[in-house]
């Protein structure tokens, strides 16, 4: 492996004895025991890692491509993570969803529990939640004394995730679950580490929802240009346009919105949008418990796999097992994809926030269900694994969520064309997906940015955005269930431009295929697609603006 690469991985090696978590994604042995110091001691030991590998970096030179693409993608990465810091963003770290409250909580949906090995280790991490915890409060209170606040929507929704993991208010606690199975030798302790960390969450959660919202009253869940434009840098590694994201969202929205009528009116003639979403929930196929519901997307996965490997896709073996799971109580609304480590010991996993319902409309489903699995995030991520020995384990596991999202969301319009949605209810399905999307890109940089709404818009036309206008616009545009649309709009609001880069991601990869095909026809050359997704995936993580550039 060259210079470039090697100092790579050697970062990334460095960096997974500094954030546990990373760890665990990656497989990577040396910590078994340990949770994430997030106080403002452990976050600055992160960025003075990231300072000088960057140092180091500079010294170096590029033999190949692939240390060309290594350090593009080293580079963005290590400037972003460092300038977040100088911008306090670690000092107001707290959202409902990508921030330590939950991600550290997280770390256990991806621990094994085969041995008495793996329980002990599961044991020591519990056991160290109330120092983990503790070190957001440290982070916090530092935020506060510096006058850099998350918004108290925030700190209110974080409180009610701790609450659910503590059953403050009833019902069985997150640990006293996760440790059903335990060793004999082992329970009696972990009963009592469930204790503990359960009054941890439980004591964070009361300080969050008294003393640090009180402090933070009168933080605007709107962050503004110059920290939106931090968090455009974040996810999706360009340097973009709000506005013209903002106005082109419009455009597309329409699109998609009036392609939705004309499928509506293939189900259910003369009916409403939201006459055929009831009518497909009445009378479609469901699934009835978590049990059945997860083993249908389990078989939908794998019949997938079958379908697509060697005719659309080469997946080489290890690749083509998927695991689906369902997401512990607490978690945010949205599915979410976890990668394999690096040995393929733990393959990937989507996994389902049921949010208590127990009777789970397929019709919706199916084109999420390609997104997080294959061709999705898996086929993607877990490929970028499995070539990680000619690349760099650095370009397989820090990825640039428009890049990887922007594939997935291209995942679902490519089944669409290859005809894989069996009927009008799963197109409708995948269109709804497609709105969703579109008006993420609106809501998030219009509430944001405080935009106006375009005057030829029959939605409060020439206003400007707020948080509670963005919440009715969902409501009209991107669905009808109320508690998923609660969660989103309270993620958009604490995770600034992540949102966008679903949508804004899979027009870079739409327009590349396009540029691609285009090249072929002006060479009087079949365009062959199987071998540009080949060569697209094969360039390994990426920002968007290189990706843009290389394909």
């Amino acid at each position: 492996m060259t210079a470039v690469r090697e100092l790579a991985d050697r970062y990334l090696r460095d960096m997974c004895l500094l954030d546990p978590s990373l760890a665990v994604s990656v497989g990577e042995p040396g910590v078994d025991d340990e949770l994430p110091d997030v106080s403002p001691d452990g976050m600055a030991s992160r960025v003075g890692l990231a300072r000088r590998a960057l140092r180091d970096l500079r010294t170096l030179d590029d033999v190949d491509d692939a240390d060309r693409l290594c350090r593009d993608l080293m580079e963005d990465r290590l400037n972003v993570s460092i300038d977040q810091f100088e911008a306090g963003e670690h000092l107001r770290y707290l959202r409902v969803i990508g921030s330590p409250v939950g991600s550290i909580r997280a770390i256990f949906d991806q621990m094994p529990k085969a041995t008495t090995d793996d329980w002990e280790h599961i044991a020591n991490r519990i056991d160290g939640i109330p120092k983990s915890y503790a070190g957001i409060r440290q982070a916090l209170e530092a935020g506060v004394s510096q006058g850099l606040f998350a918004a108290p929507r925030q700190a209110l929704a974080c409180a009610d995730q701790l609450d659910a993991w503590a059953a403050t208010n009833g019902g069985t606690r997150f640990f006293d679950r996760y440790c059903v199975g335990a060793p004999d030798g082992l329970a009696e302790r972990m009963s009592l580490s469930s204790a503990a960390a359960a009054a941890a969450f439980g004591e964070l959660a009361q300080w969050l929802r008294t003393d640090y919202a009180s402090a933070a009253q009168g933080q605007p869940d709107a962050v503004g240009l110059d920290r939106y434009r931090l968090g455009i840098r974040q996810f999706l590694g360009a340097e973009l346009d709000p506005i013209e994201a903002y106005d082109w969202a419009w455009e597309e929205l329409n699109s998609i919105e009036n392609e939705m009528r004309r499928v509506s009116a293939e189900i259910l003639p003369g009916a409403s949008i939201e006459e055929t979403y009831d009518h497909l929930d009445k009378t479609g196929e469901a699934m009835e418990g978590e049990a059945d519901l997860r083993q249908w997307l389990q078989d939908l996965m794998d019949d997938t796999v079958s379908a697509l490997h060697g005719t659309h896709f080469d997946l080489p073996e290890k690749i083509r097992t998927i695991e689906a799971m369902i997401a512990p109580p607490g978690t945010a609304a949205a599915q979410y994809y976890s990668p394999p480590t690096a040995d393929f010991s733990r393959s990937g996993r989507t996994w389902y926030p049921t949010l208590g319902k127990t009777r789970f409309p397929i019709w919706g489903e199916v084109s999420t269900c390609y997104h997080e699995g294959v061709p999705g995030h898996h086929l993607q991520i877990a490929q970028w694994v499995y070539d990680a020995p000619t690349k760099s384990k650095f370009q397989t596991y820090l990825y640039v969520s428009g890049n990887i999202e922007g594939w997935a969301l291209y995942s679902e319009r490519l089944m669409d064309e290859l005809g894989f949605l069996r009927n009008p209810g799963e197109r409708l399905g995948y269109l709804v997906a497609q709105q969703l999307r579109a008006t993420r890109v609106i809501v998030d940089i219009g509430m944001h940015l405080s935009l106006p709404i375009p005057t030829g818009q029959p939605f409060h036309p020439g206003t400007k955005w707020s948080a509670e206008l963005g919440r009715d616009f969902l409501a009209q545009h991107a669905g009808k269930d109320t508690s998923f649309m609660d969660s989103e709009w309270v993620r958009y609001l604490g995770w600034p431009a992540q949102a966008i880069c679903y949508k804004l991601g899979e027009r870079v990869w739409l327009a590349g295929r396009e540029a691609a095909k285009q090249r072929a026809m002006a060479a009087r050359e079949p365009f062959d697609l199987k071998a540009w997704h080949t060569r697209a995936l094969g360039l390994g993580s990426t920002t968007l603006s290189l990706l843009q550039r290389e394909l």
